[in-house]
């Protein structure tokens, strides 16, 4: 016999909260007690070992005594939530184990979910689960390929009306499905031609719409005659969670195809088809095969593999460079400030004190401890799969604080409305119904989530429908007392049952009034919603704030500074609210005006948003004298040098970009060519004209691409810094 490993993750509001003190046991098929424990402030128990049947049976395609792994039972409790039963825990050998168990708010009156509270786990489906009758689409395709955030899978046959339809994260369904059909100790070659596969079809059948094209309102069953392997609340294997978030953008298409190809599989052995065989790709792991070599033996030769760069809940692309102890960069601070954030949720994420972009001591034990919570290699190295979960679980947290904001704001009483809405109504009281379904869908998953609109369409009448269906109710769509009663029933037991932290408010830019349209202090929500046809003050400083922004997102469009609320800055709101998993209506609310003031505070203010407590001031310059310095002597083939002191000019408030004029722009210029002075080949002299043109443009990116800071030729806070500090340490006694 060998041994695996348990790991379970105890969360609520689809994994975005932890709960802690949850009460966690966990018992052998008889029904025999192995260990009992609580959750930790992350949600997460420790390891527990259990016996389970050697490895090497899980990889023999002739192995017939079954089975190969051995399984338990989970249960999980806390008062305030539904208790959850898991059983058919599957412990392979030599493999851990993660059990992610996403409790759901008990209702007003304690009652619980209909039809919650024991999940089985049935076998892995390489072992004998029949996988036929596929059929999809691959004819070319026009538009480009997005990943999305979420996907929508129907628990059963399409047919099956009764059947639940849960939203689940895009990553969280491929680990699910990786975990479902197949073995993780097969080769890591096999794993990842794999993990193509199913992220392929996945994207095929979100790609062509192939249900929503036939009426129904999910995206892909979990019903092998169908579709791929889909277990709800099932365990997931660290190895391939690993792989996963390495692999999850990545699909294949044919060569002058843009549509991902309908990659059609199965396993091998009891269901053969025109397509990949899983247990084959075990025999060609083996022969050396590569992933990409192995989708061309089974599909055509012209395949091939690409990742898109269209990842929806991820607030930032991956700047292409991983950062480490002692990188410095504007993306440092990011992160920086996003982990602050985070560990208001996560508190046992230490605080990084100084989040001014430069990768310290802190910093790394920030990062460290983010991994080992979100079950990452904790190397203290932020590269594409820890960037992204950072960005992932931010823009998460953040979603739920301003959903939970937002219903402090509408001061929502326990007194229903006394109404009855259906598919047509219009006004305040849709808008009050389409709040209570979007917070009830982030607790549970079978709720569609809803644009606020205040329009009561079909959209909304799906979510009513999916939501009486999931609380015993007639599904009619129909909004009457009883729907109401459940909906306040619902949302309280959600508010008196699940603390949510909120946002910390974005504390003003030191500089006393230096960063546009700040003055002395944060700028308060006009009050107004801005929409396509406003005008006004309040209008162009949202412009002016989003082109400030654009910085970190060079492929949104500039707009005109006037005032007005045209089609383009319509566009650029929605791109914003895209971004940062805001409704993308277009519409300017408290909540997307608090997030761009946010976001523009990040990329402008030299100091930190996110509420941490965190010194105000920048990182201290390096040592000097302590008294002030001598006249400094001519540099080769310059001009007198004018030392600083105190240490260094500070930072003006704003960011200095090409187009703009003014004595802070003489001034770095000025440092700029006493340092080409010693750099001349590294650097490049410039006019010391004041004005911010091309040449001056290309010699900030020369000294950015020097100190290995994002080259794109603006001086933030962060540039602004390395500048000073060269300068002091060259030219000063």
């Amino acid at each position: 016999m060998g041994l695996g490993q348990l790991k379970v993750m105890v969360t609520t509001a689809d994994g975005d909260l932890p709960i802690e003190g949850a009460r966690v046991r966990i018992l052998s098929n008889s029904g025999a007690l192995l260990y009992e424990t609580v959750s930790d402030s992350s949600g997460a128990t420790t390891t527990y070992s259990l016996t389970a049947p050697d490895a090497e049976y899980t990889t023999d395609v002739n192995y017939s005594d079954r089975p190969e792994y051995s399984t338990c039972t989970v249960e999980v409790s806390k008062q305030g939530f539904q208790p959850l039963t898991v059983k058919g825990v599957e412990i392979v050998d030599t493999q851990l184990a993660i059990l992610p168990v996403n409790l759901a708010p008990l209702m007003e009156d304690n009652a619980t979910p209909h039809g919650r509270g024991v999940i089985d786990i049935p076998p892995i489906s390489a072992i004998g689960a029949n996988q036929f009758n596929q059929q999809g689409f691959n004819a070319p395709g026009l538009r480009d390929v997005f990943i999305p955030e979420f996907i929508r899978v129907h628990l059963g046959v399409p047919t099956n009306t009764s059947a639940r339809t849960v939203r689940v994260r895009f990553i969280d369904y491929i680990k699910n499905v990786t975990s479902s059909e197949i073995y993780p100790t097969w080769p890591v070659p096999s794993l990842i031609a794999n993990i193509h596969c199913i992220v392929t079809f996945a994207l095929n059948r979100i790609y062509t719409e192939w249900y929503p094209s036939r009426g129904h309102n999910f995206d892909i069953t979990n019903s092998t005659r169908f579709d791929q392997f889909f277990v709800y609340g099932r365990n997931i294997f660290q190895n391939i969670s690993d792989l996963v978030d390495q692999y999850f953008s990545t699909y294949a298409h044919r060569q002058n195809f843009r549509n991902p190809f309908f990659t059609q599989y199965c396993n091998g052995t009891t269901a053969t088809c025109n397509g990949l065989s899983q247990w084959g790709t075990v025999d060609l792991a083996r022969r050396g095969f590569t992933p990409l070599q192995m989708l061309r033996h089974y599909y055509p030769s012209d395949i091939v593999l690409e990742e898109s760069a269209n990842v929806e809940g991820i607030a930032n692309s991956y700047p292409g460079t991983a950062m480490r102890l002692g990188s410095r960069s504007v993306s440092v601070q990011r992160m920086q400030n996003m982990l602050n954030r985070i560990r208001v949720n996560f508190p046992a994420i230490p605080q990084i004190t100084q989040p001014f972009g430069t990768f310290d001591a802190e910093t790394d034990a920030a990062v460290r401890a983010f991994q080992r919570i979100m079950n990452l290699t904790s190397d203290g190295v932020i590269g594409p799969n820890t960037w992204n979960s950072i960005t992932r679980t931010y823009v998460a947290v953040t979603r739920l604080a301003e959903l939970d904001s937002e219903g402090h704001r509408i001061g929502i009483t326990r007194t229903p409305p006394n109404v009855v809405l259906q598919q047509g109504a219009r006004g305040a009281n849709v808008n009050l119904l389409q709040f209570l379904l979007q917070e009830i869908s982030m607790f549970h998953p079978e709720v569609p989530f809803v644009i606020k609109d205040s329009n009561f369409g079909p959209a909304t009448r799906t979510a009513v429908i999916e939501f009486q269906r999931a609380f015993g109710l007639n599904p009619d769509g129909i909004v009457g007392p009883n729907t109401w009663a459940r909906l306040y029933q619902v949302y309280w037991g959600i508010r008196d049952n699940v603390t949510i932290a909120p946002n910390p408010p974005p504390p003003p830019p030191s500089g006393g009034g230096q960063n546009p349209g700040f003055g002395d202090g944060f700028v308060p929500y006009p009050g107004t919603l801005l929409r396509n046809g406003s005008r006004g003050e309040s209008v162009r400083l949202m412009q002016q704030y989003l082109n400030s922004i654009r910085v970190e997102f060079p492929f949104w469009e500039h707009l005109n500074e006037d005032g007005v609320f045209g089609p383009r800055t319509e566009a650029a709101v929605r791109a914003f609210q895209n971004q940062f998993g805001l409704n993308s209506d277009g519409i300017i609310g408290p909540m997307t005006w608090a997030k761009i003031v946010e976001e523009y505070m990040l990329v402008n203010a030299n100091t930190p948003s996110t509420g941490s407590g965190a010194n105000p001031t920048p990182p201290p310059i390096p040592p000097s004298p302590p008294t002030p310095p001598s006249p400094q002597p001519v540099p080769p083939g310059g001009r007198p040098i004018t030392p600083f002191w105190p240490p260094g000019p500070p930072y003006p408030g704003v960011l200095l970009r090409e187009g703009m004029q003014g004595p802070s722009i003489l001034q770095m210029q000025r440092m700029l060519n006493d340092l080409w002075t010693l750099f001349p080949n590294q650097l490049v002299q410039i006019p010391e004209s004041g004005i911010f043109g091309p040449i001056t443009t290309q010699a900030v990116r020369a000294f950015q691409q020097m100190h290995n800071l994002s080259t794109d030729g603006i001086v933030g806070p962060i540039t602004w810094q390395a500048l000073v500090n060269e300068h002091l340490r060259n030219f000063r006694i």
